[in-house]
């Protein structure tokens, strides 16, 4: 099983991970079409959307169980 990392495209983690949707627009990430989605971490779409380093860490904790 994949680990999602911050680091990780969101694109490839919705690939890899289709269940993850959910819980990434719960977080306010609905980028999941978007083209940046295509090119972004994971990382830099939770700061574009504000989210401080605490939130990403449990966004990340989430999506890994």
């Amino acid at each position: 099983m994949m680990k999602i990392k911050k680091s990780m495209i969101i694109n490839k983690i919705i690939q890899e991970k289709p269940e993850v949707v959910e819980i990434l627009f719960k977080a306010g990430l609905t980028c999941i079409g978007c083209p940046m989605a295509q090119q972004e971490t994971l990382e830099q779409g939770c700061k574009a959307h504000e989210m401080d380093d605490k939130e990403i860490k449990k966004l990340v904790e989430r999506l890994n169980k």
